[in-house]
Parts: structure tokens; sequence; C-alpha cells
């Protein structure tokens, strides 16, 4: 996910970071014990920002109805793995020109086929700049979404997605991206039937998917519920198991966590900061506390005069191995998270957690002393300096852990750092678009879809949408270029770990800590499972 989502999932997960910590990986229950598949299970969750339209979801609260209402050419199992959901195949000689042929026999809720066609179009439509979709961006890989998507565009099609028959379409991109098939499962893939296009804001109220589940009648009561009952037209592999689902809507996760004890709420997936101490003796055997694809990290700017050129790289790994995370980790989130090994994930296939340079992210304030008198030699800190971390601290542990950050290099370096708080998500991230910051900022990210290139391509490549620090290496370009031109995925994530290894040397940003969840589930379900992005497994809980 670019910015516009990631930036407001990351204002989630630093509240998420307090409440978060986590990361052994650890788990309190999920199993694999059947039930009763009768039972209407209630989670919690947030009103939809949009209408639900696939291209214009890109919310927590409107994107877990989405994922299950609807289903694409592909969805994502427990691990990120792909399997496949519509698509009969999709193939490529060359990983630019993609053909898919989609299963035969399938249709939308109400009964409408689905062809080559609903793909097409939904793709079309969710490019298009005159239809002002929030996930337009998602298909600038295709040939022709520069001419769909130029501001005042009345152009309507990209050129390169063509229907060959009600089976098959073809996909040409712009050049080779090898994980292309990867991104297929993102919401903004989904397919539409005809009558969306129609009224597009009375579809998004009321819409027809083809997920495993489908909205029940006047089943989205704004700003307190949403009702979800089974698909029986779905025949994919993520199949209903239970009566149905009804997401309630929670101002404060407190009370959801009180209602989970009080078993008025069957699943919860974010445990509140005041229940973080306890939840595993309050729910023991029903809490999940695992890692999920995303991290946190600290973003230095190559902009600011002090952190350019070689004193600047010095700089960033003098205060990188100054950090001592485990501290912070035990102190501050009570043990939980996993010190970073690199810039993406472990949840992800190709993750490699011993890359050459990863020292750097290793205490070492011997070390850390060193470099940064080596900085002094080539450009001296100007004289009582501060080094701030600008951070909003809306978000719950926000302002603890980036001041024990602070106290650690001020102590390690012996220069002065503090905190730059700034009141909401929103300020801070003008202050980082902007390019206004004086300092490090806080920084993180959450995975779109399952890919080492997603964590790389939009924040560290030249002119990347997330790219806060203004990075730019023309050999870690080049190694992005060829990591997607490669014919797999799996050689592209051995050419992408090589461009994390100048990451390293680099250090655009200083990774910290890999992300987890937890959750907690009532007496009344069992077969709870938490994904590889931190979702629950709705679909897959039964009853008692």
């Amino acid at each position: 996910m670019r910015y516009s989502r990631t930036s407001k999932a990351l204002g989630l997960a630093a509240v998420l970071a307090m409440s978060l910590t986590a990361c052994g990986g650890s788990t309190g229950g999920g199993n694999n014990a059947t039930g009763n598949t009768t039972k209407v299970i209630t989670a919690n969750s947030t009103e939809p920002a949009q209408g639900l339209l696939p291209a214009n979801t890109n919310e927590v609260g409107g994107g877990r109805v989405m994922d299950l209402i609807f289903s694409g050419l592909v969805s994502y199992n427990a691990k990120g793995a792909i399997q496949n959901e519509l698509a009969d195949s999709i193939t490529t000689t060359d990983a630019q020109n993609y053909t898919i042929k989609i299963k035969s026999g399938e249709t939308f809720s109400d009964g409408t086929p689905i062809t080559a066609k609903n793909f097409v179009d939904a793709w079309n439509f969710g490019a298009a700049a005159k239809n002002a979709q929030l996930n337009s961006y998602f298909f600038e890989s295709i040939k022709g979404y520069d001419a769909v998507s130029a501001e005042k565009s009345t152009v309507d099609t990209m050129s390169g997605l063509k229907v060959v028959d009600d089976h098959t379409f073809t996909v040409e991109l712009s050049a080779p991206e090898s994980d292309f098939p990867l991104r297929l499962g993102y919401t903004a893939f989904y397919p539409l039937p005809e009558t969306a296009f129609k009224d597009p804001a009375a579809f998004g109220q009321n819409p027809v998917g083809d997920g495993p589940y489908k909205l029940a009648a006047n089943g989205w009561s704004h700003n307190q519920s949403i009702t979800l009952v089974p698909n029986e037209k779905y025949n994919g592999p993520r199949k209903a198991k239970n009566g149905g689902v009804t997401f309630k809507f929670y101002n404060s996760t407190d009370a959801a966590y009180t209602d989970v004890q009080s078993d008025n709420l069957d699943v919860l997936d974010q445990v509140p900061p005041s229940g973080l101490q306890n939840f595993k003796t309050d729910f023991e055997g029903r809490f999940v506390n695992q890692p999920y694809a995303g991290n946190a990290t600290m973003t230095i700017p190559s902009y600011l005069p002090e952190f350019s050129g070689e004193a600047g790289q010095l700089r960033r790994q003098a205060i990188s191995m100054s950090i001592d995370r485990q501290q912070i980790i035990d102190k501050i989130f009570y043990g939980n998270k996993q010190i970073a090994k690199d810039f993406t994930s472990p949840v992800l296939d190709g993750y490699n957690g011993s890359l050459p340079g990863a020292d750097v992210l290793t205490l070492n304030v011997a070390k850390a002393k060193e470099l940064w008198a080596q900085a002094d030699k080539i450009s001296p800190w100007p004289a009582g300096k501060v080094f701030t971390i600008t951070s909003n601290i809306d978000g719950a542990g926000n302002k603890e852990y980036i001041t024990a950050m602070a106290n650690q290099i001020s102590t390690n370096l012996g220069i002065k750092a503090q905190l730059n708080p700034i009141a909401t998500f929103k300020e801070m991230r003008n202050l980082v678009n902007t390019k206004k910051l004086t300092g490090a900022s806080r920084a993180g990210w959450q995975a779109d879809y399952p890919s080492l290139y997603n964590f790389l391509g939009p924040l560290y490549g030249t002119g990347a949408g997330s790219n806060d620090g203004d990075y730019s290496s023309k050999a870690f370009d080049a190694k992005l270029t060829e990591g997607l031109s490669a014919k797999t995925v799996e050689d592209g994530n051995k050419i992408f770990n090589q461009a994390q290894e100048i990451l390293l040397k680099d250090l655009p940003v200083i990774p910290l800590w890999y992300q987890a969840v937890q959750g907690v589930w009532s007496n009344n379900v069992n077969t709870v499972e938490f994904g590889w992005n931190g979702v629950p497994l709705y679909y897959d809980i039964t009853g008692k």
C-alpha cells in the first residue's frame, strides 16, 4: 500500500505498537478443531470510510468487509501464500505480458456470471481519473495508466488490458514485474458486475460481490454494525464455516476488550494498551501474539545538511548502533516485539534475517562513537544542535518509545536528542510530505500484498511516492529493476535482498522492530487464526 493508506495504517499501528508489543510468534490458541458452523460470529471493527467499492476502499474498516464479500483472481492463505480464487491460470514468459484465464461457471452473489470483462471493466474504472478512486495507483504498472489517470483525462480504458474471450484477458505492463501476480489478491483488483457502473455510489451502499459472504438485507447499519451472511454461490478456498459475521463498530478498544471478557463479542483483533500486561492470563488459551507483515522504522532525511553525503551516512549508522532496541522492547513493549534485521518482514517469502551488513542494526556503543567521530571530521555536528525525532503523540505508545530512544542516543553518542511531539498523525504527515522535517521522524510500513518489493520500491526507489527521506541510489534503483525483471518471484527475491545490502550501508531509514498483532476471543468460538497481515480469518471461525 502506498502512503495514502499506509500512513493511516501506521497511525493506527503506532497505537498498536504499544499495544502490539509482541513477537515471540507465540499463540495462545488457534486450532484445527471443528465446531458449530451455524453460529454468527461477532467481531470488532469501525465504520467504513467510503462506500464499498474495491478501488475506493483503502482503510481497515472497509477493507475487512470487502475481503469477505469479494474475491479476486487469487487470495492469500494464513501464511501469505497466494491461492487461486477465480483464476484458472496466470501465465507469462517475460514478466511483462500476462495471460489470465478465469474459471468458468462462477457467479456473483446475485447469480450474474463472472467473465473476463468484469475484471477489465473494474480495473479500468478504478484507474480512470474521472472516477477518483483512492486505489487508482495500484494500476500504474499497466500500460496506458498514464493516459487514464492524468488530471482531467477523459480516457477511460488502459491500452494494456484486452478481453480475449469470456474467460480470458491479457495484461501488458509498462515494464517487466515478476511480482505482479502477488498483487492480484489485493482489494483494488476485485471484479465488478455491470450494475456497479450504472450508479457506483448506490452500489457502494449495497454491493453485490463474489466472496464467501454477502451483505445481509439492510445489513449496513451506519455507525453501528455490518452484518454479513454466507454466499452460497461462492466456490473458492475461503468457504464460510459459520453462520455469518457481524462487525460491531467501537469507538474504544477498551470497551471491546471488556465485551470479549464477558463473551458479548467473539473476536477482537487489537488488545488495547490497558490490556497488554494481562491479556495472556485474562484470555488463557484464547489469544494470539504473532508477527505480521509490518515494521517500525525511523527516517532520517537525506535533505538535511548534517545527514547528506558520507558524513550523513556515517551518522545514520552511528545512531542506529546507539539504540538498544531490546531494552525498549523489554521495558516498553513488555518483551514482545522482535528486533528488525532487515527492511521487510519475517513473515514474507524470501525474507533473509542474515543479510551481510545487518550488524549495523545491533547495539555497539563503541563503534557508534567511532562512526560519529569520523562524521565530525568530515563535517562537524553544529555546536548545541539537538537531534530531534518527530512523531505524532495521538497514537498510544509513540511518546514513550521515542523518548526512550532519544535518551539512549543522547547517552551513547554524547549529543542532545529529544522527541519533537506533534499533536496528530495528520499534522506529522504534513511535515513529512512537505519536507519540513528538521530531524528524524517516526515511520514504518504495513504490507499491501505479501512481497519483499512492496517494502522496498515504494519507500526507497528514487522519486517513489512514500520515499519520505528523499533517498536516491542508482545502484539500489538498478537492483529494483533487475529484481522486477526476474522471471520468477524466487529469483526476484534474491535480487531484492541484494538491494537491501545497499540499504544497510546507506540506512535511508533505521529499522527498529517488526510489528505483531495481539488478538483475543470469547469462550463461544474456536478455530480462531490470524493471517499474515494480522487480520483474523473470519471465514474459518466456528462456534462452540
